[in-house]
């Protein structure tokens, strides 16, 4: 597998990271380094381990994470959504929520985004190619994506601060509805 190839796949691999970054980006009032680091270094991390337990996992369980992948990651990505949804009726514009880049919300974002490595993990096992160096490029262009994607989401500033969470749990419902329709299509 060629640099362009591996590259290709990480940048696809990714979208679905950035997307997330970008609606966690609007939900935040002021997106700081920390905001940044922290959302880079989850989604690049989680993209870069995916693909090593894929791997790992190898002939053994593969049929079932082909066949549930895509409903697990729609599933994580609507909780969150709908997570977000709730956050937003009850909280009065101007009142700090809960940061998207602390704890188990950004950890269940990172692993549900990172679900289809796990997949490219496991093909490299059955095609008997190395891991290592590809799983290295996916987690470092994830992590870079990502906090592009938070940063350029955060220059916008609190203009889209009423709709944020509108705007954060649509983007997220939508990557989880394109992951099963993708997989539903692919058959």
């Amino acid at each position: 597998m060629g640099w362009l190839t591996i590259l290709g796949i990480a940048a696809g691999l990714a979208m679905d990271a950035l997307a997330v970054s970008i609606a966690a980006g609007l939900k935040i009032e002021r997106v700081t380094w920390r905001h940044i680091f922290r959302a880079a270094w989850h989604f690049g991390l989680f993209q870069f381990l995916m693909p090593l337990a894929g791997y790992g996992i190898g002939k053994t369980v593969a049929w079932w994470i082909r066949a549930w992948n895509a409903w697990i990651a729609f599933a994580l990505l609507t909780a969150v959504a709908v997570k977000m949804l709730v956050e937003s009726r009850t909280g009065e514009p101007g009142i700090r929520r809960a940061d998207p880049t602390r704890g188990w919300s950004l950890v269940v974002l990172a692993v549900a985004t990172s679900i289809d490595a796990l997949l490219v993990g496991v093909t490299l096992a059955v095609q008997g190619m190395s891991i290592w160096m590809p799983a290295a490029i996916i987690g470092i262009v994830a992590g870079l994506l990502s906090g592009l994607g938070i940063h350029f989401a955060g220059r916008l500033g609190t203009r889209w601060e009423h709709r944020a969470e509108w705007i954060g749990a649509a983007v997220l419902f939508a990557v989880g509805l394109e992951i099963v329709l993708e997989h539903v299509l692919r058959g």
